[in-house]
């Protein structure tokens, strides 16, 4: 699969050597400033860069262009939100039913998150909230 080079030894082989030799910290290239601080049973706004697919012709761009934003409570947040990785699960109701979506929080995608009201929770987790509907989903709400 690889060409040999010199005296045995594969050209794999040196581009790992070369690339091992140089550190690079890839969170200071994905890691967000602006993200605020989220705790559970928190309604937040995750506003989200969409792109879509269109028939592409001659000159044109491929894809349309597109921000939606997306209103819930965050139910579950997994890994602490200074890792480059961490996400949170946000549910809203929609026509009588729930919907559940989970967001990197460093994602390029998320073009802002802003929280409109906290809630007091006892819990990890809010996964109960799926079995509720109506007024016994609420939250209570935390003025602080």
């Amino acid at each position: 699969m690889y060409a040999r080079c010199g005296k045995n030894k594969l050209k794999k082989n040196k581009i790992v050597k070369v690339l091992g030799n140089i550190d690079v910290d890839l969170d200071v290239f994905y890691k967000k400033t602006d993200i605020p601080t989220l705790s559970l049973g928190d309604t937040v706004k995750v506003t989200i860069f969409l792109e879509l697919p269109k028939k592409v012709e001659e000159g044109e761009k491929k894809e349309k262009e597109r921000i939606q934003a997306y209103e819930g409570i965050i139910i579950s947040r997994h890994l602490n939100s200074a890792q480059i990785d961490s996400t949170i699960t946000v549910r809203k109701m929609f026509q009588g039913g729930g919907i559940e979506k989970v967001f990197v929080l460093n994602s390029p995608w998320i073009k802002s998150i802003e929280v409109l009201k906290r809630a007091k929770v006892k819990r990890a987790k809010l996964y109960y909230l799926r079995d509720r509907r109506g007024k016994s989903a609420r939250l209570k709400t935390r003025f602080d």
